[in-house]
């Protein structure tokens, strides 16, 4: 439908009114609602200037100044949703969200103007757009608690659970909070995506805390047009999808604005007072089409596109006003015209706006890190007596020395002391202490409240994350096996790590992500209990990717993590190879060799980790072997046999697998001149490729050879054997190598 035709019939459709008996604006706007006139007629300025943005954003592209046009047209009645609700509540809204936006704004306290700008300045990628700053069209501002979005598939839903979750998380802990202690979350969506797992994954969240009796205040708002671009919803199917235990159903027509308000109220104040999730469904229409580029005509016809014209929330709000006797119809059209004229003249100011100009302006907002700040936290530990006291007297640098999951265990339990707001999560880290043990113990430590079970569902279990790091908190959540995570990549990848870079770090997801991972379980578990496939984490901007082997590292690597999440807000995976867990010995049984003491905190400065920092082993002149993980015990072994052979091997753990350490690498394998890549993971797509890429770019001439594990899943038994890395494939490169 042509932005003509919708401006047409609205000033058609006004211009027809009959005035009705004035009223009172202090008083209902008519008989049945709690609308008041006044309320009513400030929102109407606000669905007006919403309207003026769609067609602002459809000329601007037209001007070839614009870059974005799906729009809010038929959506206006969202203005009533903020309205009910208060500008400390936060918001995480989906892209029709514009009245609510611009009547956010005004509530608290800004011009109308000012919102208008706000979205202008994003359509035409301004530079100085107040949220994302030229990278994207989002609603969002820090100051009306207005969490950007970009989700187009309500990947934004576990994340609003999650932060309805941290509103009453705080209270518990004790630790501040962003927002008031009875703050509701509420996140907006369309119809089509009540049905993607992510979307089900929030709804089933919600209801399965409240089932347990967990305070969990979020109002989910569904506008429902009735077609997702240009699939249809069924009838009757969002309300059947809506109705849950423990979620209170509410609904209205949104295009009448009376009625949205007052179904509104009633479901915020369900949400306040009972600290327990609604389902908010609001009836709406799509005016102007999905976007400024979609021709409807190609799947609706012309009958159910004028239904949804005469259905117009613009013309029914003008219609009460008048029927109220608070506006005449000549008046409602002088004041849509001086609108119309004000936002195309801020539009053609914000044409002549700054853009991104440069990569590395437009990156910067990334991975904003502040290592001299890490280096300087990190290394902090609670007081003596917090210590003896979390640990019952049993220091655990004066115990002896252990493996890689003690380690883990013991950090966490000193993180866990130093940092009030922490809390570390997943399913079965609680009383069972982890698959592996590493959790063990921690629950009856530091109680209920901040070591806890999950569902099992790791889109909840990131989403959980990613609420509480928007509400200042240090999430340290757990997955069970890295091949788990592949469910919920899209937590990692689209929410968590591209919060930043659209808000220019007002925003952040401040978290710890600890995934059990790799393979060399002997054969036990298959595929999904071995998994050596971390490409799809490599590929993501900015984000940390953790992998230690040793003991030693492990924790001081952790603490580095932590630091980093808590002092420049970094999302960072922590990996943890299963098969090292509980190792103790590296070349013979007995001899203990792959144990280490716990370090005191008085060490901890001179033992700390910075991120993208590498570990060698060894001086040899005549071959380096580079690897992380599970390799870096084979290389170890398999370097002892080599030099036993007259050959000098250096081992190199990379640790970091991103940002990979590239100054080591290459002062490394600049030292022999012959690189031997040993890379458990995959061949095609693994972090050989990588190490290889980051060597010829930096300008090494040397040598260079990988072995890496199959292109294959992971069997189960000893077949397993056939398609991983082995000891015996590096040593036969190495010699391979050396000639």
């Amino acid at each position: 439908m042509a932005r003509d035709t919708v401006e047409t019939h609205f000033i058609q459709a006004v211009a027809n009114l009959e005035a009705g008996p004035a009223r009172d604006p202090g008083r209902a706007v008519h008989d049945g609602t709690a609308l008041t006139g006044e309320i009513c007629r400030r929102l109407f300025l606000r669905q007006i200037d919403s309207r003026l943005l769609d067609i602002a954003a459809r000329w601007l592209r037209e001007q070839d100044e614009g870059y974005y046009t799906i729009g809010s047209a038929g959506h206006e009645g969202n203005a009533a949703v903020a309205e009910a609700l208060r500008p400390t509540d936060p918001a995480l809204l989906h892209y029709r969200s514009g009245a609510f936006y611009l009547a956010r704004s005004e509530q608290a306290g800004r011009l109308p103007e000012q919102g208008i700008r706000d979205v202008l300045m994003g359509l035409t990628a301004a530079a100085g757009e107040p949220i994302a700053g030229g990278r994207h069209k989002v609603f969002g501002h820090p100051d009306l608690a207005v969490i950007p979005q970009t989700s187009t598939i309500a990947s934004h839903l576990p994340r609003s659970v999650g932060v309805a979750f941290a509103i009453e998380r705080a209270r518990v802990l004790g630790v501040r909070s962003p927002w008031p202690q009875d703050a509701i979350a509420v996140c907006s969506f369309g119809d089509a995506s009540t049905n993607h797992a992510s979307a089900l994954s929030g709804f089933n969240t919600a209801a399965y805390a409240t089932y347990q009796g967990q305070p969990l205040p979020i109002l989910f708002v569904c506008e429902d047009n009735g077609i997702g671009i240009s699939v249809r919803t069924p009838a009757g199917w969002v309300e059947t999808a809506a109705r849950r235990p423990g979620i209170e159903y509410f609904a209205a027509d949104g295009c009448d604005l009376a009625a949205a308000y007052d179904a509104a109220v009633r479901a915020v104040e369900h949400v306040r007072t009972n600290r327990s999730p609604a389902f908010l469904h609001l009836s709406t229409v799509r005016l102007m089409g999905h976007a400024g580029s979609d021709v409807e005509s190609a799947y609706r016809t012309q009958r159910e596109m004028r239904a949804d014209l005469d259905r117009d929330p613009l013309v029914r709000t003008a219609a009460m006003l008048v029927a109220a006797g608070l506006e005449t119809p000549e008046g409602l059209l002088r004041t849509y015209e001086s609108a119309r004229e004000h936002v195309l003249r801020i539009a053609l100011e914000t044409t002549r706006s700054p853009r991104l100009g440069t990569a590395k302006e437009i990156m910067e907002p990334i991975a904003p890190r502040r290592p001299e700040l890490i280096a300087k936290i990190s290394p902090t530990a609670a007081t003596p007596a917090a210590r003896e006291k979390a640990f019952a007297g049993a220091l655990p640098e004066n115990d002896k020395p252990m493996t890689l999951a003690q380690a883990l265990n013991r950090t966490l339990a000193d993180a866990l002391t130093v940092y009030p707001e922490m809390t570390v999560f997943g399913e079965d880290v609680a009383k069972k202490g982890g698959v592996y043990g590493v959790t063990r113990g921690l629950q009856k430590r530091f109680g209920a409240g901040r070591v806890f079970d999950t569902l099992l569902d790791e889109q909840a279990i990131l989403g959980l994350a990613l609420g509480s790091g928007l509400a200042e908190q240090l999430p340290v959540p757990e997955i069970q096996y890295l091949a788990y995570l592949h469910n919920a990549l899209d937590q990692i990848r689209g929410e968590a790590a591209t919060l930043s870079f659209f808000s220019q770090n007002r925003y952040t997801n401040p978290m710890v992500v600890r995934v059990a991972g790799y393979s060399y379980q002997k054969g036990f578990g298959g595929h999904f209990h071995n998994d050596n496939a971390v490409a799809a984490l490599r590929d993501i901007p900015g984000l940390v990717i953790a992998s230690p082997a040793r003991p030693d590292d492990a924790s001081a690597m952790l603490r580095t993590c932590l630091a980093a999440a808590r002092t420049a807000g970094s999302v960072c995976v922590f990996l943890e190879p299963i098969a090292l867990y509980h190792t103790r010995d590296l070349f013979d049984e007995g001899d203990g060799g792959w144990l280490a003491p716990y370090a005191p905190p008085a060490r901890w400065p001179e033992t700390h980790i910075p991120i993208g920092q590498a570990r060698s082993y060894g001086e040899g002149r005549d071959l380096t072997i580079v690897t992380f993980g599970n390799g870096l015990r084979m290389s170890l072994r398999a370097a002892v046999r080599l030099t036993q052979e007259g050959y000098g091997c250096r081992v190199l753990d990379l640790r970091w697998l991103a940002p990979l350490p590239k100054e080591d690498l290459l002062r490394a394998a600049e030292l022999t001149g012959n690189v031997l890549i040993a890379d458990e993971t995959r061949h095609s797509g693994g972090v050989s490729e990588g190490i290889v890429a980051a060597l010829i770019d930096a300008g090494y001439s040397g040598s260079i050879a990988r072995v890496t594990s199959a292109d294959s899943f992971i069997p189960l038994g000893g077949a397993a054997a056939h398609v991983l890395l082995s000891e015996e494939e590096i040593e036969q490169a190495a010699r391979k190598l050396l000639g």
